[in-house]
């Protein structure tokens, strides 16, 4: 029988896109990387997974531009951020039951230090906010199972494991509380449902096409982020070596953040962005990938800070 890649689940891509508050960013790494050659892996057993992104908000823009904040004299009535540097590493690990069902229970991690002018502030504040996020479980069922034309179904929850009450570390705002938005964890419960489909049409071609939408079910202490839409797509050769190019495109859509600690004014957006990537075979049971995300298209309600560029790699062991 022909050995399929390892399969991430499809809210991997979430992983880091937690919501900047006060004001900050919707972006995040958006991109699918539990594409095997045929679709997801069906293969029966378990899958170990580790993924880490890197990241540097210290573009600020508006709308569809970029924004000088020298412009904007101190203090400020507005929020003037810095930079925010991201640092997430990702554990997941997958069951899949037979050929039509299986489940994956995804933890992650957040180094995230921050750099922002307060308004009314003309010093810098600082926060390095450290811990464990959300944790995500879904479910994934294959409706359709056809080697050229494959369809997926998954639904879940990501649960509000990560804490949310961490403090800014230096003056003027030491010992304030951080934004809700750049907290480890939402403090929400979310529900996630999603459907894929997987395409071969050439022996050496393959075609996805993903969605993905995260809805938070209520407030929590005066905080809820904005539902987000996640679309993947892709193309991928499949040649006869161990290393495999593609290519995707990610969009990822958010509504503005709800509740009474919420930045309505400064949350929001879209982004359009370009992922070339390169997959390695090294054994039968593991493989490792890396990609480059691009924006090529930014919307942003507000004044929010977004990267230049994304860094993503993983390492998936499977026994």
């Amino acid at each position: 029988m022909k050995l399929r890649s390892p399969a991430f689940i499809l809210a991997a891509s979430l992983a880091a896109a937690t919501p900047g508050a006060h004001p900050c960013s919707v972006c995040g790494c958006s991109l699918a990387s539990d594409w095997g050659p045929e679709g997801y892996n069906e293969t029966g057993g378990a899958l170990l997974s580790l993924r880490y992104e890197y990241f540097d908000q210290d573009q600020l823009r508006s709308g569809r531009h970029v924004v000088d904040r020298h412009d904007y004299p101190l203090p400020n009535s507005d929020e003037l951020q810095v930079s925010t540097t991201n640092r997430n590493a990702v554990l997941q690990l997958d069951d899949v039951i037979d050929r039509k069902w299986s489940v994956s229970i995804q933890l992650p991690y957040h180094d995230r230090s921050h750099q922002t002018i307060a308004a009314g502030d003309a010093e810098v504040s600082s926060s390095l906010a450290r811990g464990w996020g959300d944790a995500r479980l879904l479910v994934r069922y294959q409706l359709r199972n056809e080697l050229n034309n494959r369809w997926v179904l998954q639904a879940g929850l990501k649960l509000p494991t990560g804490r949310f009450d961490q403090d800014f570390a230096t003056r003027p705002q030491a010992g304030e509380p951080l934004d809700r938005g750049l907290q480890p964890g939402t403090g929400t419960t979310n529900l996630l449902a999603g459907a894929a489909w997987f395409g071969r049409p050439a022996t050496n071609w393959g075609f996805f096409a993903q969605a993905l939408l995260d809805q938070p079910l209520a407030e929590r202490a005066g905080f809820a982020p904005g539902a987000s839409l996640t679309f993947n797509g892709g193309v991928r050769w499949l040649n006869a070596g161990n290393l495999t190019p593609q290519l995707q495109l990610n969009v990822r859509t958010e509504d503005r953040e709800h509740g009474p600690e919420a930045d309505r004014a400064n949350s929001g957006g879209a982004v359009v962005l370009l992922s070339p990537g390169l997959s390695a075979q090294f054994t039968t049971t593991v493989n490792a990938y890396a990609f480059v995300q691009l924006p090529v298209y930014q919307r942003w309600n507000g004044l929010q800070l977004q990267p230049r560029v994304l860094f993503v790699a993983g390492l998936n062991c499977r026994w």
